[in-house]
């Protein structure tokens, strides 16, 4: 499964899912890839700062060419997860038509909720040439017990994409993870947060796989 998570809104904690997707996926076992189609190289900064020996394989590859260069990239990986570029390029373009399933994280807020607009938009675009291409939802960072938290998920009905019913709270243990390379399950195994990003990985697999 090639795994998209994009939004053109900056800061919606797209690096955050993609690596602790890609952990997730390869605690089975699997053989997974991380791609950094961002500039801003965030996915391959978590992947500097890890000691030890890494969970999986992280690339860069900011071009306008991942859906052309996947097949040689990707290859003999089982998943493949790609940290797409926070603005709607000719980049982000890319990353949608490498993917099995584009992932769109939306934090409880109602710029967020305005902002995936875009996105959407180029999803539809990409699926007139790639009928098969899944796209989904995923409430990320939500504040718990926060009316916004609770309405957001009314408010991209407006939308033509389903919403995972899985979400993950905004929680301190992310940023400590990310600081020294780690994925959210290695800091805390059986904490809420883990629990919460192993939900979001299981819906997509029920839904997509």
């Amino acid at each position: 499964m090639i795994i998209g998570v994009l939004n053109q809104k900056g800061g919606v904690g797209k690096t955050t899912l993609s690596v602790n997707i890609a952990a997730s996926l390869a605690r089975t076992g699997k053989r997974v890839l991380l791609i950094d189609a961002d500039p801003q190289g965030s996915a391959l900064d978590w992947a500097a700062a890890r000691e030890g020996d890494p969970l999986f394989a992280v690339v860069g590859l900011p071009k306008p060419s991942i859906h052309k260069e996947l097949s040689l990239v990707g290859e003999g990986y089982d998943h493949i997860v790609i940290d797409g570029p926070p603005r709607v390029t000719d980049l982000a373009r890319s990353a949608i038509m490498a993917s099995d399933v584009v992932l769109v994280p939306v934090q409880p807020s109602p710029y967020d909720i305005w902002a995936a607009d875009e996105v959407v938009k180029l999803i539809q675009e990409a699926s007139v040439f790639k009928e098969n291409l899944k796209s989904v939802f995923v409430i990320n960072r939500k504040i718990a017990n926060t009316a916004i938290g609770r309405d957001v998920r009314e408010a991209l009905e407006a939308y033509d994409l389903p919403t995972l019913e899985a979400s993950v709270v905004q929680r301190v243990v992310f940023a400590e993870a990310a600081a020294v390379g780690k994925a959210v399950y290695e800091q805390d195994r059986d904490g809420v947060a883990s629990q919460e990003i192993e939900a979001v990985v299981s819906e997509l697999q029920e839904c997509f796989a």
